[in-house]
């Protein structure tokens, strides 16, 4: 019964714990002992608050009783990965170097959640300062997929993803700069979603004019995440990025005449190398899109200098973020960031403007393309999950890979445009391996990508499909 509870819906759930046909503390219990069953076989929440979590699923109950206001996720476990501030829970950043950190403050992004009601249980594993997409790091591990052990579940929101998967959690945040929200999802058969820059706020920053991570929800269901959606989104002031618009709009129904919708349908995006057995997954699913009444052309953008553009400002972050960090802790940080800020410390004056030169110039080729199609379909990963002990993908369908990140081109592509993205659980591979789909909107179209995909979603029923642990 406890794993039955675990796997309601977030939506379900908050609306039983409404109506009073579930308490928060049922709610919690059931989940608290869900990971203490769950969690020691795939390492995803790496610090667990369970008393105080208890506690607050007890004042939650007390509230409601007393007839105060209910917010859009009252009584609901959350879990937050482990790059996000979380006041008076240890937020490790996967690094050695903030073994021990414990904040004093919140994240923007965590206290919209808890306003709304939801109730913090921990944080999830990621790579040291979530770079790489295979979730590992010093401090904690690995994180291994919940439908073959001995594969990673993708990153850098790993942990978040596996905590969905198997029943850990109704809810999960991330963040995304070149894949990291999609490809877990991806992996593990759940929804992630990259939001347009400025949908979700982000403070505090040490870059507020930052426009290649974002933060953005993970859950099982597209309505699920449309819900969680709605409590991060809207305008703060402190962000200067910021969209004006609410977060309300997610919360209306989702089903939407789909017919005549235009899709462009890319499985390589242009050229990109991908696997076979990811190609068989989505090419099949292609009818999908037919039979709900959408028009699907074989289409695609030009991403020409995408790539030399994504790494460049990536370079850039990397030494704005974490430069000083390396140089005050030598010999620390994983060889991959060590590349990733020389590679910015490298960069000339020159170099950055020719990079925001070509964007703008991609961004403006993407808008024309999107003004004849509302959505882009493409693969979430070129490769399916691979394994554990392999830190990253080197070659991809006989293609040697350049550097440690250059086989998630297909999701840092999309990132080099702006536009919104999310992956959608759509099949299994002959090993029982997740593949998903990557839908990818019009600039700031979070709810058309929203109901695309609900309906591509009710008509597959691939996410329902749940690990056997």
């Amino acid at each position: 019964m406890n794993d039955d509870l675990c796997f309601l819906s977030a939506v379900e759930m908050a609306a039983q714990i409404r109506a009073g046909r579930l308490s928060a503390r049922e709610v919690m219990q059931a989940h608290l002992a869900r990971i203490e069953a769950v969690n020691p076989k795939v390492n995803a929440i790496v610090t667990l608050h369970a008393e105080q979590a208890m506690a607050a699923a007890l004042a939650a109950d007390e509230a409601q009783a007393r007839g105060e206001p209910l917010g859009p996720l009252h009584g609901l476990p959350v879990v937050h990965k482990d790059l996000i501030m979380t006041r008076g829970m240890r937020t490790t950043y996967g690094s050695k170097v903030h073994e021990d950190y414990v904040p004093t403050r919140s994240a923007l992004l965590v206290e919209r959640q808890q306003a709304a009601g939801a109730i913090s249980i921990g944080k999830t594993n990621t790579p040291e300062f979530g770079a790489g997409s295979q979730t590992f790091n010093a401090v904690f591990g690995a994180t291994r997929n919940p439908y073959d052990l001995g594969k990673t579940c993708g990153g850098s929101s790993g942990g978040s993803a596996v905590a969905l998967a198997t029943g850990m959690a109704p809810l999960a945040d991330g963040t995304d700069m070149g894949g990291s929200l999609r490809c877990p999802a991806n992996y593990c058969n759940v929804v992630g979603m990259r939001p347009s820059v400025g949908r979700v706020p982000d403070f505090p920053s040490q870059n507020g004019w930052s426009n290649l991570s974002v933060h953005g929800p993970m859950a099982r269901s597209v309505a699920d995440l449309a819900l969680h959606l709605s409590v991060m989104a809207g305008h703060d002031a402190r962000d200067p990025m910021a969209i004006s618009q609410g977060g309300e709009q997610f919360r209306a129904p989702l089903e939407s005449d789909l017919r005549g919708k235009r899709i462009a349908w890319s499985m390589d995006l242009g050229g990109l190398p991908v696997d076979p057995r990811v190609t068989k997954v989505l090419d099949a699913q292609r009818r999908t899109f037919e039979d709900l009444g959408c028009i699907v052309e074989e289409d695609c953008p030009d991403f020409r200098d995408a790539h030399d553009i994504f790494m460049a400002l990536r370079a850039y972050a990397f030494e704005l973020h974490y430069g000083a960090i390396m140089d005050r802790h030598p010999g620390v940080l994983k060889d991959t960031i060590v590349w990733n800020i020389e590679a910015g410390r490298k960069l000339s004056a020159s170099q950055l403007a020719r990079a925001e030169k070509l964007r703008t110039a991609l961004f403006m080729r993407m808008h024309r393309f999107m003004k004849k199609y509302d959505f882009l379909v493409a693969p979430v990963n070129q490769v399916p999950p691979f394994d554990i002990d392999q830190p990253y993908v080197d070659e991809i369908a006989g293609v040697k890979m350049d550097n440690y990140i250059d086989w998630m081109r297909s999701c840092y592509t999309i990132t080099a445009t702006t536009h919104p993205a999310m992956s959608v659980p759509a099949g299994f591979t002959a090993e029982g391996l997740p593949v998903g789909l990557q839908i990818i909107g019009r600039h700031q179209g979070e709810l058309a990508l929203l109901q695309l995909a609900h309906g591509f979603e009710a008509v597959t029923g691939a996410g329902r499909r749940r690990p056997v642990l």
